[in-house]
């Protein structure tokens, strides 16, 4: 069975994080584990493949970096969890959207735990309390293993929200965990990694 490594990694830089996805995925073999990177990124926003210009309204003093993950802008930093689904999708018999629901179902099993109600929607990824987003997915798939993953707001400065439109959705209201309950990032990732290191696992006993 492949065990799914979770990695710790505190605060990382996002292009060098970037490319130490890019060198993985490209190194890895089918018989590479699994693993999911959890940390937190200075500030930064990062424009998907699909990314509009126009979408991009104020950077301010942030910079910002045009990456291979799908989706539109979005804005990582501190107080943010970060996770990256390094896996290979083939040996799991998985989609890229099956990832997606399952991120979003791990990402709202962790709010259940902490008594906060949230749901994911079709025509929009990612995961949503009371219509204000708390969490972004984009995700890149190569040579049938994916990069790139989520951004959980946890406890965080969301002004810089309000440079753009995120996720290429204007006026749309973003939250975080910390204005129903206090939690730690890492308390929260590791709830986390939990939640998908038992789905990971499910998703292997079945084949």
């Amino acid at each position: 069975m492949q065990n799914l490594i979770i990695r710790q990694l505190g605060t990382c830089d996002y292009q060098t994080t970037w490319d130490k996805m890019k060198v993985f995925v490209d190194q890895r073999d089918a018989n590479t584990p699994d693993e999911v990177w959890l940390l937190e990124h200075p500030p930064v926003f990062t424009q998907g493949l699909a990314g509009k210009p126009e979408h991009v309204l104020n950077l301010g003093d942030i910079p910002l970096i045009c990456t291979d993950r799908g989706g539109q802008v979005t804005y990582h930093g501190p107080g943010q969890l970060v996770a990256y689904t390094l896996f290979d999708l083939q040996r799991l018999n998985m989609g890229s959207r099956q990832l997606v629901q399952t991120l979003e179902s791990c990402v709202i099993d962790v709010l259940a735990s902490y008594g906060v109600s949230a749901e994911s929607k079709c025509e929009a990824p990612g995961v949503y309390i009371e219509g204000a987003k708390i969490c972004s997915i984009g995700l890149r798939v190569r040579k049938g293993c994916s990069y790139h993953g989520i951004a959980f707001n946890i406890d965080m400065d969301l002004t810089p929200f309000s440079r753009i439109n995120p996720c290429g959705f204007k006026d749309l209201q973003m939250t975080q965990l910390r204005d129903f309950v206090t939690a730690t990032v890492q308390e929260v990732g590791e709830k986390f990694g939990q939640t998908l290191a038992a789905r990971h696992a499910a998703a292997i006993s079945v084949k």
